[in-house]
């Protein structure tokens, strides 16, 4: 009994000690996201409203435009971008698909993309859990594909991403300022 109040008693001041010494970080100015397809899939799953089964999730950080020009200016045209802010986006797909014709097993990638006025370079990289696009490695894509760029009337604020089905499988959409691009994905 002795010894397990002394446990008990040293876990507590260990609890304690280490709330007392650890600061929480301040809000980051490009919170992370994430999207699912299908749409709201973890809501879906917990309410037993799922109908299709999860096929992708893509996790990145939203940067804002704050009166800034984006593309040709903060994202460079011709450079490697991890497509968002902070860590490089990853995307995970949770079976096997098909992007430009060529066979991605399931897994989880990093994309980055290539940013020129009319076509994106859209790149599917085997090099995970990494910030930005400092230490990207051409040799660990997997696959590039032209995209083009698509103009909107709408000035989109904070960068987004969501999946949309398509009539081949589905499409992630990317906005930001007032561009947007659909990287097809086959099923």
């Amino acid at each position: 009994m002795r010894k397990t109040s002394i446990l008990i008693c040293l876990l507590i001041s260990f609890t304690f000690s280490f709330s007392q010494s650890s600061k929480l970080p301040e809000m980051d100015k490009s919170p992370m996201d994430v999207s699912y397809y299908p749409n709201n899939y973890p809501i879906l799953k917990i309410q037993n409203k799922a109908t299709e089964p999860l096929v992708a999730r893509i996790l990145y950080s939203r940067p804002q435009k704050q009166g800034r020009k984006i593309f040709g200016e903060l994202v460079e045209y011709g450079k490697v971008w991890r497509l968002g802010a902070n860590e490089a986006t990853e995307i995970e797909f949770y079976k096997d698909v098909k992007i430009g014709g060529k066979k991605v097993l399931k897994g989880r990638y990093t994309l980055y993309a290539i940013v020129n006025e009319n076509i994106w370079t859209m790149i599917l990289n085997n090099d995970t859990d990494t910030w930005g696009a400092f230490k990207y490695d051409s040799k660990k894509d997997v696959l590039r594909i032209d995209v083009p760029v698509q103009k909107t009337d709408e000035v989109v604020e904070s960068m987004s991403m969501l999946f949309d089905k398509s009539a081949t499988g589905i499409s992630l959409i990317i906005a930001w300022e007032q561009m947007k691009v659909s990287l097809p994905i086959t099923l």
